[in-house]
């Protein structure tokens, strides 16, 4: 049982968050009157109070709200539970959506000690049911449901569909492809022709959302701005060449124009991530091929099943 240490709000983007006694919580939004609040996964943010009394025993000179924290919870190491953990207070319930972000601005207690525990440390997480909570009011906690469906995101890499200059057609398939198969598809999103920003995105899917599946589309062929494989391959930690393979092979029966298709399959620690080519039709016979044999795949990855082999009659 944790206990809630501080809550902290700010009216405006940018500004600093204050300590209030108590707050109102909003399902599918965040808190009443703070501007972070809306409808996606960064509803809440939360600090372990542990955390924040070590880094002040180093010599910070920090205040609630000094992250730009919500929360700060006494009794909970919140960087080492698992997404998709449960924290219940009063008639609040929040599910744990994301560990740690990546730090675009140094904030002020970066430049003067060097480091900034909320990028490492902070969690954010959604509201699922509404309240009120006070400072001083106990926590629970529950681990998430191993039996829960697989967790997906959708990347789209395209320039122009980044810039708004082509609609983007094979995320949506992709998308009702996996939910029809019973996957819970968390976060779709596009992106630009640029490795780096890739990387980012897929090292953050991963290991910050810890999603199960990460498929993206487009960016795989021989276009000097295609660097989709450049950038998985940049993220693994294990390779997975097979489901590439096969996605090939079977795409060579509609066109021999599918050998020329690059897209690379990995793992990256416990998230399989493959890439899929840029049309429709091409996602949509891809998925064919790879969608039944998924779900077993991933049973093994992530320790639900255990391995089997074939056995002779």
């Amino acid at each position: 049982m944790g206990q809630v240490k501080a809550i902290c709000i700010s009216k405006k983007r940018g500004t600093q968050k204050q300590l209030v006694e108590k707050a109102n919580f909003l399902p599918h939004f965040g808190i009443e009157g703070d501007a972070h609040g809306g409808n996606w996964h960064r509803q809440i943010s939360l600090l372990s109070y542990e955390k924040v009394a070590e880094f002040k025993a180093r010599g910070a000179d920090i205040f609630p709200g000094a992250f730009g924290e919500n929360m700060i919870v006494e009794g909970y190491d919140f960087r080492n539970l698992p997404v998709g953990t449960v924290f219940r207070c009063g008639q609040v319930v929040l599910r744990m959506t994301q560990i740690g972000k990546e730090c675009h601005n140094h904030c002020q207690i970066y430049h003067k000690m060097g480091e900034c525990i909320m990028p490492v440390e902070g969690v954010f997480a959604e509201v699922l049911c509404g309240g009120e909570i006070h400072v001083g009011d106990e926590m629970a906690m529950e681990l998430p449901d191993p039996r829960r469906p697989y967790q997906a995101a959708v990347v789209t890499l395209s320039d122009k569909g980044f810039s708004g200059e082509r609609e983007d057609k094979s995320g949506p398939v992709l998308t009702e492809m996996l939910q029809h198969a019973g996957y819970e598809v968390v976060e779709t999103i596009i992106l630009p022709d640029e490795q780096k920003k890739i990387e980012t995105e897929l090292i953050r899917l991963s290991d910050g959302r810890q999603v199960d599946l990460i498929l993206t589309t487009g960016g795989t062929g021989f276009s000097e701005r295609d660097c989709t494989p450049e950038a998985t391959m940049a993220a693994a930690t294990k390779n997975a060449p097979g489901i590439a393979e096969a996605i090939r092979a079977y795409s060579m029966q509609y066109t021999k124009r599918a050998m020329l298709s690059r897209g690379a399959s990995v793992i990256r620690n416990q998230t399989l991530i493959i890439n899929l080519p840029g049309s429709p039709k091409a996602v949509k016979e891809s998925m064919e091929c790879i969608l039944d044999q998924l779900s077993h795949g991933l049973g093994i990855l992530t320790g639900r099943e255990g391995e089997c082999g074939r056995t002779n009659p």
